[in-house]
């Protein structure tokens, strides 16, 4: 298997199972994503705990490559502090943009999202969870309610 097989298998894995799909309850972090060109629509709930992101969910409808970047996001965020995050979102940004873009740590599965370089049409698939999480982050967090 090559590894451009491998890739797509993997988008084809998240996209069909999606991991972290579905709304988090207690959540104190939301924001809601839609990209009109293709109609992907995206709702991220997330619970902060100070400065690091406890937990993540989305929910939504989308193409595979959207629902599988979504899926994948979730799994390589949680856990991590705002600033890992954007420095995450950086990397990732660049690897969705420009087809020679070697990066500076291991990306682990979000390696399956380089190709999408190769056809700027489907950037914004692949990104309107990013950028959605970015808003979600960008707002002060309210209180954790139990209730």
């Amino acid at each position: 298997m090559n590894l451009k097989d491998l890739y797509r298998d993997v988008i084809l894995d998240h996209n069909r199972s999606p991991r972290n799909f579905g709304r988090l309850v207690p959540a104190n972090a939301e924001a809601a994503g839609h990209n009109p060109l293709c109609g992907d629509k995206l709702n991220l709930t997330a619970r902060l705990q100070g400065d690091r992101l406890e937990d993540l969910r989305f929910e939504g409808q989308g193409c595979a490559i959207s629902t599988a970047s979504a899926s994948l996001m979730t799994e390589v965020v949680k856990g991590r502090t705002r600033q890992e995050i954007a420095e995450l979102y950086d990397e990732v940004h660049e690897l969705l943009t420009d087809t020679s873009h070697a990066p500076k740590r291991d990306l682990g599965k979000l390696m399956a999202l380089a190709g999408i370089a190769e056809f700027p049409a489907r950037v914004k698939c692949a990104s309107l969870c990013w950028h959605t999480l970015n808003a979600a982050l960008s707002r002060e967090p309210a209180p954790v309610s139990t209730e």
